[in-house]
């Protein structure tokens, strides 16, 4: 009889470190998918009482580590972390979208200079400060990173792309790490 074996995304392939920037893979915990139906002030207010969080304004994250909510598009916020509370379902649509994503943490002082190789958007301090979020393309891959300090970046890709999204930044750290 066949035993099946459940892996992580990067099973095998993480962590990495290569010069100043350092890629691991975390654990999110639950990744639930919210989509406010009509107004979303009472799915704000739920989510507040729930879970001690707001609903992020587009390009934004609430919460902190364990705890999180991020901004994952138009009218879809992303609540990563706890088991999303029931009262939730009376203001929108809740899915649980845990198996269907990926998630590493890129850091170190060499993180933004590793993500402008591939991303098309500016990640340095100075335009995407602490807590900010952005639904972007790593090379060519759909993908949400958010900021999580000075030197952190957490991204999610699609689950089948995390083989992918090692091999790019994998060569994209070692550039950045053959310049200095």
């Amino acid at each position: 009889m066949v035993e099946l074996k459940a892996k992580t995304p990067f099973e095998g392939t993480l962590p990495l470190t290569i010069g100043q920037a350092k890629l691991t893979e975390l654990d999110a915990g639950h990744l639930t998918s919210l989509s406010p139906l009509g107004d979303d002030k009472a799915m704000a207010a739920a989510l507040e009482k729930a879970h001690g969080m707001a609903l992020p304004k587009p390009n934004r994250s609430t919460g902190k580590e364990g705890a999180r909510c991020i901004w994952f598009g138009r009218g879809e916020a992303l609540l990563m972390g706890p088991a999303p509370d029931a009262s939730l379902n009376k203001h929108g649509a809740v899915v649980d979208i845990s198996d269907a994503w990926s998630v590493a943490m890129l850091e170190g002082p060499a993180a933004a200079d590793v993500l402008a190789r591939l991303v098309p958007a500016d990640l340095r301090d100075s335009q995407f400060k602490r807590g900010h979020s952005i639904r972007t393309q790593v090379f060519h891959m759909a993908a949400s990173i958010t900021r999580l300090g000075p030197e952190k970046f957490m991204i999610l890709v699609f689950r089948s792309m995390a083989g992918t999204l090692v091999h790019d930044l994998k060569a994209a750290m070692a550039a950045v790490a053959s310049r200095g």
